[in-house]
């Protein structure tokens, strides 16, 4: 039977399929789904873990105990899990262990685009890449096998475009292996990295390599496809998908393992064809290997080194370099574009972190920020975030900074998610350390950013089984800092009064703003639009400052001052009530107040107050 998959859906079928019992990940786009989907699945344990080394470390357990395992995290998660990545690749395992990278060339949402090839070449780790969804689902069970029929991780590396892209899938059963261990292995030599264990393996481990290299050599997810022989492409991955669009008459060699890689298939194919071309995203990783294999190729002088590759740039390209490619049927740049409003990245309506970002604009004190959703807190008009680097940077930042002496007092802001993720050591050295830094958790009951995951302040788990929620601010005070406050982030007022509590004080002080995120289901249900009373408003234009989109500018004006009225879009407004504490006039009835109207009018009335002016 066939289905339509995307990518992160074969995956996580082929890691069902494949006998997988562990999987453990963090979310982050675009590997989000592949848990999400593989949580669903019987006979598997699949959870969230706090954050990408403990996901690794945790599957790596599993298979240390005899049980197929995988770990799933996006391109800069492996950065976090790079400890574990190569221990494990010392250590080997009982049983398969797979680890999915999922690169985002382009940076779709993410604040590099490093190839994480070159991980797998670092660690001495095998890679697979898959070029479309059967082969997602198809190389999971491949990347099993060969993990275990080489005693080594296998790291499968997808891409954005086949993360998210959807193809025909062949569906399989799953196929349940028996543990290859009643016990945990005592084998120290093996598993206990101490310096002399480490050294001896390190010679094995190479090996390995060139056995894997030798293993390639035939195996069949890397293929020949003879056509024409003037030129001959090699490629990997979704970038061979835009070579046989776009050079359709070419030769290609498709290699789905990418390290090691196969030399002598890639000697005998470079033979066979009269010109050498590499057709692949990021990092000319193919193309420096075919060089110093001592075989003349084109690649990065031909296609972009930076950025996502698709069928009009490889097509542009490589007929800049007198390459024979297909005219599509139709040119894109001929075909009518619509007029589309603009849509820049903002806060969503009645986001809780959007009265911190206001406070915190109108102290003007410096803020380091960190990855998630308050990261747009940097836009106009709020423009309140003045750095983001990395999960968990901000509070370290923050440290740094004040540590070197200068003479402002530093804001790190931080979200729930994140500070179970990276935050707890960050804000523990700043505690040890005494730092004199106001650190924010902006706590909005989820992990907003990737789709309302679970963690460990929710309550419950990736399969919905109910846990102990890890409350901030008891946590924040046992890490030894005294002055941490608790408030309601839509309480305006409250806000201002705490900060300016814990700002006066020389020493770590945490403010945790708490509010659910207002997009979450059982929230959503309890929206009331808010709107404006047009006799009240002047037009004073302070609403507009905390950057609400369901805060628009009316076509009317105010008779004075000539500038525009606000009015509020009943089907955005989410009724957090921010607008209505900052407005000066009394223009924005509170909920209760519409609410009370809505009982008082008739039966018959069809138009509730609850939207225009």
């Amino acid at each position: 039977m066939k289905r339509v998959l995307s990518g992160n859906e074969a995956i996580a079928r082929g890691a069902w399929e494949a006998g997988v019992h562990v999987a453990a990940a963090y979310p982050g786009t675009p590997s989000t789904e592949i848990l999400e989907e593989l949580s669903r699945f019987p006979h598997v344990y699949a959870e969230w873990s706090t954050n990408e080394k403990v996901a690794l470390d945790v599957a790596i357990g599993a298979a240390y105990a005899g049980r197929r395992a995988l770990a799933a995290m996006k391109h800069v998660g492996l950065n976090v899990a790079a400890d574990s990545f190569f221990y494990a690749s010392f250590t080997g395992a009982e049983a398969g262990l797979v680890i999915v990278s999922a690169d985002d060339p382009a940076m779709h949402s993410s604040q590099n685009e490093q190839d994480n090839r070159r991980f797998a070449q670092f660690a001495r780790v095998p890679c697979l890449e898959p070029s479309d969804s059967q082969e997602c689902k198809d190389f999971v069970a491949a990347a099993f096998d060969l993990s275990e029929l080489f005693d080594t991780p296998v790291m499968l590396r997808t891409t954005t475009r086949t993360n998210h892209s959807a193809t025909p899938v062949e569906l399989g059963e799953r196929t349940e292996r028996a543990a290859k261990r009643e016990k945990f292995p005592r084998d120290p030599s093996k598993y206990v990295m101490i310096p002399a264990n480490a050294r001896r393996r390190h010679p094995l481990v190479e090996q390995r390599v060139r056995d894997i290299a030798a293993w390639a050599e035939k195996s069949p997810v890397n293929r020949i496809e003879w056509r024409d022989r003037k030129v001959g492409v090699v490629t990997a991955g979704v970038a061979y998908q835009y070579a046989r669009e776009v050079l359709p008459t070419a030769s290609v060699l498709k290699l789905g393992m990418v390290y090691p890689l196969p030399e002598q298939l890639i000697r005998t194919f470079a033979a066979g064809v009269e010109r050498v071309v590499v057709v692949e995203e990021l990092d000319p990783v193919l193309e420096e290997k075919l060089r110093l294999l001592g075989i003349p190729c084109e690649g990065k002088s031909i296609f972009p080194l930076c950025g996502e590759l698709d069928p009009t740039v490889v097509r542009k390209s490589a007929a800049a370099a007198g390459l024979p490619v297909d005219k599509p049927p139709v040119e894109l740049s001929e075909l009518p574009r619509p007029e589309l409003p603009a849509r820049p990245p903002v806060l969503c309506a009645g986001c809780p972190h959007r009265g911190v970002f206001q406070l915190l604009s109108k102290k003007k004190v410096p803020v380091t920020g960190d990855i998630g959703c308050y990261t747009l807190g940097l836009l106009p008009p709020l423009s309140a975030i003045h750095t983001c680097g990395c999960m968990g940077a901000g509070i370290g930042v923050a440290h740094g900074a004040a540590k070197a002496g200068i003479g402002e007092r530093m804001v790190a802001v931080i979200g729930d998610s994140t500070f179970y993720h990276a935050g707890l050591s960050a804000l523990a050295n700043v505690a040890y350390n005494k730092a004199n830094v106001l650190t924010v958790i902006l706590d909005n009951r989820s992990t907003a950013m990737t789709g309302h995951q679970p963690n460990p302040g929710t309550g419950f788990t990736l399969q919905q089984q109910p846990s102990e929620i890890i409350e901030l601010e008891p946590l924040v005070r046992a890490l030894g800092i005294h002055h941490v406050a608790t408030i309601d982030a839509y309480d305006v007022d409250g806000l201002e009064k705490a900060y300016k509590e814990l700002m006066s004080h020389q020493e770590p002080a945490v403010l945790v703003a708490r509010r659910e995120c207002p997009l979450l289901p059982e929230i959503r249900r309890q929206w009331v639009p808010l709107h404006v009373i047009e006799e009240k408003c002047t037009g004073c234009g302070i609403c507009f400052r905390i950057g609400c989109p369901a805060i628009l500018k009316s076509e009317e004006l105010d008779e004075k001052s000539r500038k525009p009225l606000a009015l509020i879009d009943p089907d955005q407004c989410t009724g957090c009530e921010v607008c209505l504490q900052l407005c000066p006039h009394d223009a924005i009835p509170t909920r209760d107040q519409i609410r009370m109207a809505e009982e008082k009018q008739p039966a018959s009335c069809s138009t509730p107050v609850t939207g225009g002016s």
